[in-house]
Parts: C-alpha cells; sequence; structure tokens
C-alpha cells in the first residue's frame, strides 16, 4: 500500500478509538469539513501521567501484551500497527542497553553501540506517512537512560529556571494538567541523513547515513510557548532557552539551545513531549519526555528532558559548538579538528532542515525486466516513488524527474498526508487537541509519484531527483562537500544499469551510497573504478562528461611540501648552529622554520622544539595528516647539504643503571606490568624500565612522547604526556589516561586512547623525553622558556586529565622541606563528582597545608552537583578565578592544562580580565 492510500482506510469516528477513550463526535457538530470532532467525556488527562497508568513503553510491558495506537478519525491519516519487539537484540547483550528489546530489522549505523539507527529506504516508506516506533530513526550518543515508571510519573521533574520571574519544576502530570495537551504530525530527521554520499567522496568526521535517516510521528504534549509564557523570561536580557537531557556521556549530557524568540513563538510548534503515535515514548525515543522541534534537524530535539534554562548566551554543552555545524568547504575535517575557533561561529550552526528528496521506487538493487514489446510501444508504465521535505514549516512546492542527465525535468505529482490535519479539529484523552485548521506550516514530509512508460525508463541512464521549496530553495546538481557532510542535499539519482534478458533488456537499479546492504552503490562502484563521484557519468553520458571522468581525482595527486621557488643549500652546521627557540627542523631532505607555527601547533610548541635542529621524518610523517604535510609547504626554507648523524634507534636498555632512563632523541622500550581503574572512564597504566632501581629522569613540569602501534588499524600513534609517577620514581612510569572510546558521534574515538584501551599486561610502547618549557626547579624558582624566575604563588587550573602536570608541581613544591612560603590555589573543573581525577591526594595535600594558608582547593562541577556539594557549580569564569586564585602581580604564575575551550574560551580572557598578563604570567601545559 503507498503512502497516499494509507490515509484513507474506511471506519468510523467512533471505531477509530478504543475501550474508554473512544469518542463519537458533539451533537452539534456538522458534517462539515471544518467542523470539530471532540471525545466523550473520559477522566482526567493528568490521571494517564500519573500512577498507577498504562502509559509506559509497550516494548517494556509484559509479553502478552499488544499494546496499539488509539486511532484517530477516518479523515486523518490511519495510525501504523505498533510491532512492538520484546526481545533484546544480540547485538545489545554485552552494551549498557542490554535491558531494552530493539527491532532486528533496523540498520545499525555505529556498530553495537551506542545505538543508532534507521529503518531500510522502502519499507520505511511503505509504512506510509506515520512510522510506527520501532522503524523511526534513532540518534543516540550514548547508553540510553534506564528510567522506571516509578521515576518517570512521580519523580521526573523538568527544571525550568535561569532569567525566568519564577523558577519551576513540573512533573509530566502537571504539565498536563495545568496547560493545554496538543499533537502534533512532525518529520524527525537527522542532519547526517545521506551523509554515506559525501563519505564515499572523503571520509567526513561523521559516521555513514543513508537516505531512510528520517520519520514522522504524532507527538504529543504541550507547547514550549506555553511554558515559557507561564514562567516569564525577563526580558530583554533572556535570549536563549537552553536544553539538557539526562544522558551520561563522556562531555556531559546531551544539550543544546534555541533562540528565545523562536521558542517563545506558538507557530513554530515547539513541544515537551510524552507521547508518540499516542503511546508513550520508547526508551530510544525520550522516555519519559523529550522536546520536538518541528522542522528543525533532529540534533535540536533533546531526549530524556531534564532541564530547561533561559539565558543570556545559547547552550555550553560540548555537543553543542562540537557537532551540527556545516563548515566552509574550504576546511577539510582534519584543518576543522584542527581549528577550534570556527565551531564557535554561529554563522555555521545548523537549525533548520533543508530542502530534501530521496527515490524510494525504484529500490537499491531492484531488478526489473522490460520485454521488446514493451520498448517499442508506452503502454506499460513504472510509478517512481519517493519522499521530500523541507525545513522551518515551507512546504515543498515542487518535485521534479530527469531521465536525461538534467536536460529536462517533469513534475512529479505531490500528495501532502499532513494537509488532511487540516481539515477538523479533534480533541482526545490521549492525545489532548489535534487542531492544524488554522496552520500554514508544513512540518512533515510529502510523497511523490511520476508515471513513466517502461520504454522510457529503459532508455535513461540515472533517473535525477530535486525538490524545491515554497521560499525557493531547490537541491543542487554539484555537492556541498563539508567537513561534518551534514545536510548533503545534492541531486538523488539512482543509475539504471542494462544487460541482456531472454526477451529484451533487464534493468538493475544502484542507489547513490547505501547502507546496509551487501550490493553497493553506484557512487562506491564508481571510486574503486577511479571514476569522479562528484561528476558522474553514467553508461550513455554525453561526450564532455566523459572527457571529465577520465580526469585523475585530486585525492590521488602526490602531496608537495615544498615551496615553488625556494633553492637555498642549508649545511648540517648551520641547521645545527640555529638558535632552538627559533626551530628548524629536516623532514625528507628539506629544511623548515617552524618559528611562526610554534603556539600554533597542535600538538604545542615543545613537540616542535623537541626536534630542534635535527632530523623529524620518521615521526612527522607518522603521525601527520594530509592537511599537515600540506601545510608544512608554508615553512619550507631550503635544502639539507650533506647529512645529519643518523638518529639513535630504539632500545630497551642502558648500560649505565644510574643514568636517567629518558633521552629526548632516543625512544626507550617500556613494558606494561599493571592497570588500575580510577574511575568509570579513567585508569592508570604502569610500564616498567627495563632495571627495577633505574631513575626516571623527568623533571617536575616536563612531559614525555609516547608512541605506540594500533592494534586494530597498524597505525602508530603519538602525543605527549605528563606522568603520574612520584618525584624521584625509579623502575617504573604511570600513566593516568581518561579513555575516549568511540561513540556515535566520533566513532573512531580518540586515536591514541583507544590505542592504549587494546593494551594488554606484556605490551610494550615506546618513550622519549623529556619536553616541555616549563621545569619547577624547586625552592620557589621556575624556569619556564630556559629564563629563571622567582615565584612566590602560583595560581592551578586544570580540567578533568588536565591534573597531571598540576599534581606534579603540588607534590614537589608541598613535598620540599626546604620550601615553607610558596602558597598554592588549585581550581579543578570537571563534569561530576565522579570525574575529579586524584581526588584522594588533593584532599590530603589540603588537610595537611590547608591550614597554614600555603594550599587552597576549589572544585566546580559544571552538569551534576549532589545535594551535599558545598563547593562551585559550573564552568570556570572570571568571578571564580577572581575568587579563588591569587591576584595578580610580581613573582606570580598560573599554570594551566585542560581543554582547549576552557583555555581559549574562559581561562585566558579571565585572566586577563583580573589583570593577569597571559604572555608573561600563564603557563598552558
Amino acid at each position: 500500500m503507498s503512502p497516499a492510500s494509507s490515509i484513507s482506510r474506511s471506519s468510523s469516528v467512533e471505531s477509530g478509538l478504543s475501550g474508554s477513550y473512544a469518542s463519537s463526535p458533539r451533537s452539534d457538530a456538522s458534517d462539515t469539513p471544518d467542523s470539530s470532532l471532540r471525545s466523550s467525556p473520559s477522566p482526567p488527562l493528568k490521571a494517564l501521567y500519573t500512577l498507577p497508568s498504562p502509559f509506559f513503553p509497550a516494548s517494556l510491558e509484559a509479553e502478552d501484551s499488544n499494546r496499539q495506537c488509539p486511532q484517530l478519525p477516518s479523515i486523518f491519516p490511519a495510525l501504523p500497527a505498533n510491532n512492538t519487539p520484546r526481545v533484546t537484540a544480540t547485538a545489545d547483550a554485552q552494551t549498557p542497553d542490554n535491558w531494552l528489546p530493539r527491532d532486528p530489522t533496523l540498520i545499525r549505523l555505529t556498530g553495537k553501540h551506542p545505538f543508532n539507527s534507521e529503518g531500510y529506504l522502502t519499507p520505511l516508506f511503505d509504512a506510509g506517512f506515520i512510522t510506527p516506533a520501532h522503524l523511526h530513526v534513532v540518534r543516540n550518543h550514548g547508553a540510553v537512560p534506564k528510567i522506571s515508571p516509578d521515576q518517570a510519573y512521580a519523580d521526573w521533574k523538568i527544571r525550568v529556571h535561569g532569567l525566568v520571574q519564577e523558577e519551576l519544576e513540573f512533573s509530566i502530570g502537571e504539565l498536563a494538567e495545568r496547560f493545554q495537551v496538543v499533537t502534533l504530525p512532525v518529520t524527525i530527521c537527522c542532519a547526517g541523513n545521506r551523509r554515506k554520499e559525501q563519505n564515499v567522496v572523503r571520509k567526513s568526521l561523521g559516521f555513514n547515513w543513508g537516505a531512510g535517516g528520517v520519520s514522522t510521528a504524532l507527538w504529543t504534549g504541550v507547547y514550549l510557548a506555553d511554558v515559557l509564557d507561564y514562567v516569564r523570561p525577563i526580558r530583554p536580557r533572556a535570549k536563549h532557552v537552553i536544553f539538557e537531557g539526562a544522558d551520561d556521556l563522556p562531555k556531559g549530557p546531551y544539550g543544546t539551545s534555541q533562540k528565545l524568540s523562536w521558542a517563545a513563538d506558538r507557530e513554530k510548534g515547539m513541544l515537551i513531549a510524552w507521547a508518540m503515535n499516542g503511546l508513550a515514548l520508547e526508551p530510544d525515543h525520550g522516555f519519559p519526555v523529550r522536546v520536538v522541534m518541528p522542522g528543525q534537524i533532529g540534533g535540536r530535539m533533546v531526549k530524556w528532558l531534564k532541564r530547561i534554562e533561559i539565558s543570556e548566551t545559547e547552550s555550553n554543552h560540548y555537543l553543542h559548538y562540537w557537532d551540527n555545524k556545516v563548515l566552509p568547504m574550504q576546511y577539510t575535517p582534519e584543518q576543522a579538528k584542527d581549528t577550534p575557533e570556527i565551531w564557535y561561529d554561529p554563522k555555521y550552526t545548523i537549525t533548520e532542515l533543508n530542502v530534501n528528496s530521496a527515490i524510494a521506487k525504484p529500490a537499491h538493487a531492484e531488478v526489473l525486466d522490460v520485454s521488446n514489446e514493451d520498448m517499442a510501444s508506452n503502454a506499460k508504465t513504472y510509478d517512481i516513488q519517493g519522499y521530500a521535505y523541507a525545513g522551518g514549516g515551507r512546504r515543498i512546492n515542487r518535485v521534479e524527474i530527469s531521465l536525461d542527465h538534467g536536460k529536462t525535468w517533469t513534475l512529479a505529482d505531490v500528495d501532502y498526508p499532513e494537509d488532511h490535519f487540516r481539515a477538523a479539529a479533534f480533541e482526545h484523552p490521549v492525545y489532548g487537541l489535534v487542531d492544524l485548521t488554522a496552520r500554514d506550516t508544513c512540518f512533515c514530509w510529502c510523497f511523490w509519484t511520476l508515471r513513466v512508460p517502461l520504454a522510457a525508463l529503459a532508455r535513461a541512464d540515472v533517473v535525477a531527483l530535486r525538490a524545491m521549496d515554497e521560499g525557493m530553495n531547490t537541491q543542487p546538481r554539484d555537492m556541498y562537500l563539508n567537513a561534518t557532510s551534514m545536510l548533503n542535499n545534492w541531486w538523488f539519482r539512482v543509475a539504471v544499469r542494462k544487460s541482456a534478458a531472454a526477451d529484451g533488456v533487464r534493468l538493475t537499479f544502484e542507489h547513490p551510497a547505501v547502507v546496509g546492504q551487501t550490493m553497493e552503490g553506484w557512487m562506491d562502484r564508481m571510486k574503486a573504478e577511479g571514476r569522479d563521484v562528484l561528476n558522474p557519468v553514467f553508461s550513455d553520458a554525453p561526450q564532455d562528461q566523459a572527457e571529465s571522468a577520465a580526469k585523475p581525482s585530486e585525492e590521488k595527486k602526490e602531496v608537495v611540501m615544498t615551496k615553488p621557488g625556494v633553492n637555498r643549500k642549508i649545511t648540517a652546521e648551520e641547521l645545527k648552529a640555529q638558535d632552538k627557540q627559533k626551530p628548524w627542523f629536516v623532514v625528507n631532505g628539506e629544511v623548515y622554520d617552524a618559528t611562526e607555527y610554534l603556539q600554533d601547533h597542535p600538538g604545542g610548541a615543545d613537540s616542535i622544539l623537541l626536534v630542534a635542529g635535527d632530523d623529524a621524518t620518521e615521526d612527522f610523517m607518522a603521525i601527520h595528516s594530509i592537511d599537515a604535510k600540506q601545510k608544512l609547504a608554508e615553512y619550507h626554507i631550503g635544502t639539507l647539504v650533506g647529512s645529519l648523524s643518523e638518529p639513535a634507534t630504539v632500545t630497551s636498555s642502558s648500560s649505565d643503571l644510574n643514568a636517567p632512563f629518558l633521552d629526548p632523541k632516543t625512544w626507550k622500550v617500556v613494558t606494561l606490568t599493571s592497570i588500575e581503574r580510577v574511575n568509570h572512564d579513567s585508569l592508570i597504566y604502569r610500564f616498567a624500565l627495563p632495571h627495577s632501581d633505574q631513575p626516571l629522569g623527568l623533571p617536575t613540569g616536563q612531559h614525555v612522547f609516547v608512541r605506540l602501534k594500533r592494534k586494530d588499524t597498524g597505525d602508530m600513534v603519538q602525543r605527549a604526556y605528563t606522568p603520574v609517577s612520584p618525584e624521584n620514581a625509579r623502575g617504573s612510569i604511570d600513566f593516568l589516561i581518561k579513555l575516549y572510546l568511540p561513540t556515535g558521534e566520533y566513532p573512531t574515538g580518540g586515536k591514541m586512547t583507544v590505542g592504549f584501551h587494546q593494551l594488554e599486561v606484556g605490551d610494550t610502547l615506546e618513550l622519549k623525553g623529556p619536553l616541555g618549557s616549563f621545569i619547577w626547579q624547586g625552592s620557589g624558582t621556575a624556569l619556564w622558556r630556559g629564563v629563571p624566575r622567582e615565584v612566590s604563588e602560583i595560581g592551578l587550573v586544570c580540567g578533568g586529565s588536565g591534573i597531571t602536570p598540576i599534581l606534579q608541581v603540588l607534590r614537589s613544591v608541598l613535598h620540599d622541606s626546604a620550601d615553607t612560603v610558596t602558597r598554592l590555589w588549585l581550581i579543578s573543573a570537571n563534569k561530576t563528582v565522579d570525574d575529579i581525577l586524584c581526588r584522594a591526594e588533593l584532599d590530603s595535600l589540603f588537610a595537611a597545608h590547608g591550614a597554614s594558608g600555603r594550599f587552597s582547593v576549589h572544585y566546580t562541577l559544571s552538569t551534576s552537583t549532589p545535594a551535599e556539594w558545598t563547593y562551585g557549580t559550573g564552568r570556570v569564569t572570571e568571578d571564580m578565578l577572581r575568587v579563588h586564585l591569587p591576584a595578580a602581580g610580581a613573582g606570580k604564575l598560573v599554570l594551566a592544562c585542560g581543554p582547549s575551550n576552557m583555555i581559549e574560551g574562559a581561562l585566558k580572557s579571565g585572566l586577563q580580565k583580573c589583570g593577569w598578563d597571559v604572555q608573561t604570567q600563564l603557563v598552558v601545559f
């Protein structure tokens, strides 16, 4: 049954509703289409959302339960059958979601965990206008919160706070009782829909989505605008509305924000929703409550909603900035990762969906035989079908199909099932008020059909599709290749491949880039053939297209790391004599001056200073991307004449057991002897030196390079770490590693920490060092950038695992019997109490030295604070720096280590406002 026909199933108003929820027309209702249909008397609406109540996810009910969606009058689109899964999928058995039944037919896009899925395109299309919950698109960043009925309807509160006249908490029952309950049909679509097409061209920062990352449901709740009006935002200061969920993610719960002017507008249709197709939300869809933002990308629709904050500024949640962006196409994925400032530019934020469409029929890999008789006439036809949608409430006003590479286009017939909801208003105990009679906005997908003769289809090499919305926004012919591969909406093309059949020709259809199927799309095929997929040429393409396809792809060109016209010859003696603070180094026999890049290098200046005057070929080529290699050409100054002495090889032993183990020029092998878990995502890895009594040789404040070979990919990865080994450690070295394992948003995880996670006792890795521009020499003296400084007070600021270099300095100062005057002030910023690393040691140091005024410690939590918490809340601010760090002045330094958004976005500006000179008084590890 096509989506268009599925909305016209015959049934009376009464027969579409079941049990005590059955409704009948009002006695004064007329037969005109705009007459209002209201339900018969029923229990108060609040009773559905308070215990005891059957309003609980159907998938978690008893196996013999068969909960179905309460039907609407027959003038509205029919509700789908709710084929609720009852068994936990095998793929979930060893994951945190092992309690959650899921449909096994869904395509898993990020492996076993976290769960991100879409339906196969043609079955999704055949399901009709309203998608059943078990087929609906799912986007999760981590484990699904496990919520019991008691938690959902008795204890679950949504806190509304910030710049409001009255801060309140609402349960679902209170929302249902206090505000008008409404239902809207809304299409939810991931901004990554059709992303795989871009990922075939170039791997982006996001995982693959096919064309099934879109679904439509009836969402029931209350208007966000009504709730905001009730709490009365304090204008004009209030500008944004921030939403936060209850999921537990490595960088804090998922959160994002909306402009207050949009959120407060009922016409935008934003909902706080607790029901989907007349049933309680399934856990994957946000049970017990979520926000729904019609016309916007799915990334704005926070699930498991716990908090709404009205604020002067937009959300500072991690994924609000580091996700859901369409960056300029000039930035490759590697450049985007290394350019944090562009992620904070509001110009690149995605809010509304763009116009998009896809072909569902013919399906990918569908085979159609066309006889010679069919080829000779136009009698037999085929219905090409699919979906289209737009954003911001804009209506799709045309869908066009081309069978001749875009030379000519034919209008398809478009059906808008959403319009059936404009015919009449209806009220129901579960759905509340269903009333689109006065709405002009379009928040749902539409379906289109073009009937073509089989002969015309058999003559085509490709079926091309484009749609246009009422704002005259249309799908472009060419792909806008961007670092996140979001909002991909170039023409949707289905290749038509021909082969001989017994009585005519056999057509095999290829979609561009599919997920979850063994037969690859035409983009994968063309790329494997070495052809240009951005300018696709199908079998009978014009000659000018064929010539274009024969041109070599840019990605196949060799990377050039030299600057044209540079012919200076530099001797080894000249290289060695160069000032190490203005470093020259060699890669593949060419000399580079990195002086101007020291402050911008993502790995820190120390990574470059360490190879000053040396051959850095091995390390540079092993760990740098194509973008970095291309950028190196900017710093090319000449060619090395002669050769440098051979670099020292990797060693595992030293003849002098009293000599320090570490060597800044030589990789040394160490062996993993133990792994100790510290908290939910951090572990201490202890590695043995070759000799049990050998000194490590790491000055306080210095780091080491760590290099290992990933077991899964074979890639050599390296980065700098500060060990947490005790000062003057012998025979071993300890690393405190916070793991960044693969997630839905970052399917590869942290390259280095995933490598650590793969290590087992007995494995080895390599170290080189020490390195760094800062050394605490003791007795109130620091050596920074080669210059000694007398220091009387030290401010210390760290975020998460940035505690490691800070802890080294703390220990050195407070354990130094010759130093009784140097004072230290620490701010440790974390998400939750459990994220505070080394807290027992920090508290012990405070107990020993706090009373004397030598050491002050202040913790602050950004996402979750327990009731008994007596320290700070929120991220690092200027006020926090004023209160919990020493006042700026001579003989004082601030040492900091943490994420770049904390350092660049808060710390530097905050210190400057407090009177610090960040150029001469701030050391960033």
